[in-house]
């Protein structure tokens, strides 16, 4: 295995952090460069270069000459953010990975499973459609003057850190105490849900890979378990035998919480699986090797060994009352 020299731009994230880790398995010689405040430590053996990417003459400052194999951008959101990168690092990396977002796909899906040909549009939420966009630069990009750029799309990508609830920790706190948990929809729609050690084995396999350059790879495994089977193992690691589960259309939860609403109507209230057999053609090894029975397990772990990160949010809970009683007196 050839060991490549690749620059992380983030590489301290959910998704990222395991990228980095099976970078330095692999034997890559890796630097990140971020601004150095993560909670999260770096792994040893990881070169770290501190600057804002936001701020294009500290990176240059911080970055000097360095020239890359591979750029990995986990931090861009938006053509701008996009087109700064390019500025600095187009010309000094023979791949440019840009990692986009599954929620780009279709909003509601008219087929499943959803595959790269499956059209980008989402007029439910900005985020996807800034994600659009920098698709559409770097894809004109690649067409007029050759930019090795390689596009992944994950969806919903987590770790022992990462509660994918709706409430996150304050779900957990809420079974315990026997409180009711809102779960949006009938709870049975099919959710692809990733553990972040499997993002990264495909992840890695393409970096480097000349089949990768030009083109554009769903990265989200196999799992898609309904809503109410996630909901489900959480309570059971949580040691929580009857868990008070209460159903809320999404329409209404977003009507309580506008800030849920793009992430419902636009991503979680539909079905989502999708076909990874483009990425396993590059990248046999990959797979799904963690089911979220297990990924439950390792989070309500993590969140009991780290008293501080239990910390419910009192607002957020006295919104979910409310739409649980509702949920409850419309039912």
């Amino acid at each position: 295995m050839t060991s490549r020299r690749v620059l992380y731009i983030g590489g301290t994230g959910t998704i990222s952090a395991a990228c980095v880790r099976r970078s330095l398995e692999r034997g890559d010689e890796v630097t990140v460069l971020n601004r150095g405040t993560s909670r999260r430590p770096l792994p040893e053996g990881v070169r770290e270069v501190v600057a804002d990417i936001r701020d294009a003459a500290s990176v240059r400052e911080a970055v000097g000459s360095a020239e890359y194999d591979v750029v990995s951008d986990f931090l861009s959101f938006t053509p701008h953010h996009v087109a700064t990168a390019l500025d600095l690092f187009e010309g000094r990396t023979s791949q440019y990975v840009f990692v986009s977002s599954a929620s780009a796909y279709e909003k509601p899906p008219r087929r499943l499973p959803v595959t790269e040909s499956t059209p980008l549009r989402n007029p439910f939420w900005q985020y996807s459609r800034d994600k659009i966009a920098c698709e559409d630069l770097l894809v004109a990009a690649h067409r007029d003057r050759g930019l090795p750029v390689t596009i992944v799309r994950p969806s919903h990508t987590y770790d022992e850190r990462l509660i994918p609830t709706l409430g996150g920790w304050n779900d957990l706190s809420r079974m315990r105490n026997g409180r009711p948990v809102v779960i949006h929809g009938d709870g049975t729609s099919l959710w692809t849900i990733t553990h972040a050690d499997d993002f990264a084995v495909a992840f890695t396999g393409l970096l480097g890979h000349p089949e990768a350059i030009g083109d554009a790879f769903t990265i989200t495994g196999s799992h898609a378990p309904t809503w109410n089977a996630i909901y489900a193992w959480l309570a059971e690691a949580a040691g929580v035998s009857s868990p008070d589960f209460v159903h809320v259309a999404s329409d209404t939860i977003a009507a309580f919480a506008p800030d849920l609403g793009p992430t419902l109507i636009g991503d979680k209230a539909h079905s989502m699986v999708f076909d990874n057999s483009k990425v396993t053609a590059l990248v046999p090894e990959f797979g799904t090797t963690i089911l979220f029975d297990e990924g439950a397990r390792r989070i309500v772990e993590h969140y009991d060994a780290h008293p501080d990160l239990r910390r419910p949010d009192a607002d957020r809970d006295a919104l979910f009352d409310r739409i649980a009683a509702h949920g409850r007196s419309a039912g």
